[in-house]
């Protein structure tokens, strides 16, 4: 792949039309200072106000400011999978759209990429300006995801993040993921992660777009990306240890049994009508069970290759 810029810039974005302006401005001044060549690749996932009109604006007024715009609403990690498709940057850097991400934190992450040679730089809103709503889940989820995935940084869904080309082609966001691409590429084979403390601005314009769901799907996207780091090539490895630890306590309870039955209690208690027996019956109902989601799985895994698909209703000068 033809690389044609130091930097390409992608911006996810939901209703966000008064801080286009700003922020692209804010975006250009720094990289002109440092010479960069740099495109911006502004993502409207369905906005119902004029931000799409505004990034029309911006790509009139320069070639450098490009767009996608999606027919709906699909999400941050649809925004963010689809721009990291058309981004032809050497480093390819993350940020929201609401300018609480500052542009000034782009040189340094940059040479951080390249002159360190690491293959992610996640940012770390040291001090924050949320409120302690969204401040405490984050925590929590940072906690969690640390010692899960075995990544040591402070601030897994910040947005600010920077990456190789080469990390955004390789894998692949859905559902709510991109809160969690740092664990996603290490399992793509790009382990050299680093962490740079970046300043976090508070909200200038909008609204936060901060939902209760976030509580649910955090926790639940981070058991999924564990699972797919540890076991999508090889489900059956997961679903078979279960299944053959629930056979193992089945087919105990059902020797004892027969044991306890011939040998100690032969006119006693019938076999059907005791506790362990039910406890050997459901242990290796459920064996099978958990054998059957391996399969299956496998199946799945060896079969699909069906991306996922997310329509474009309009493009401006993205390939």
């Amino acid at each position: 792949m033809d690389l044609k810029y130091d930097i390409s810039v992608v911006v996810p974005l939901f209703n966000e039309e008064e801080s286009l302006p700003e922020l692209y401005s804010w975006i250009k001044r720094v990289m002109d200072e440092n010479n960069f060549s740099f495109e911006v690749v502004f993502i409207d996932d369905g906005s119902k106000d004029a931000s799409w009109k505004v990034i029309e604006e911006l790509h009139v007024q320069d070639s450098n400011a490009k767009g996608i715009k999606f027919q709906r609403n699909y999400g941050k990690s649809a925004a963010l999978q689809k721009g990291f498709e058309a981004v032809l940057g050497k480093v390819v850097i993350t940020m929201d759209a609401d300018l609480q991400d500052s542009p000034d934190e782009i040189p340094e992450l940059y040479r951080m990429i390249m002159d360190q040679d690491l293959d992610v730089v996640s940012g770390w809103k040291k001090k924050r300006y949320d409120p302690i709503t969204k401040t405490i889940p984050t925590k929590l989820y940072n906690w969690a995801a640390r010692r899960i995935t075995g990544i040591h940084l402070h601030d897994f869904n910040c947005g600010l993040k920077a990456y190789k080309n080469a990390v955004v082609k390789s894998i692949e966001i859905y559902g709510d993921m991109h809160r969690y691409i740092p664990p996603l590429a290490k399992y793509a084979g790009f382990a050299k992660i680093g962490e740079k403390v970046v300043q976090h601005q508070s909200r200038k314009y909008g609204t936060t777009k901060f939902g209760l769901n976030r509580f649910v799907n955090g926790p639940l996207d981070l058991l999924s990306v564990a699972f797919i780091g540890k076991f999508a090539k090889k489900p059956m490895h997961l679903f078979g240890a279960i299944g053959m630890i629930m056979f193992i306590i089945g087919f105990g309870f059902s020797f004892y049994l027969i044991v306890d039955k011939v040998f100690i209690d032969q006119m006693g208690r019938l076999i059907s009508s005791r506790t362990e027996f039910f406890i050997a019956l459901v242990a290796m109902i459920m064996g099978v069970q958990f054998f059957l989601a391996g399969f299956v799985a496998e199946l799945i895994g060896r079969n699909s290759s069906q991306r996922n698909i997310y329509l474009v209703e309009k493009t401006l000068d993205v390939d």
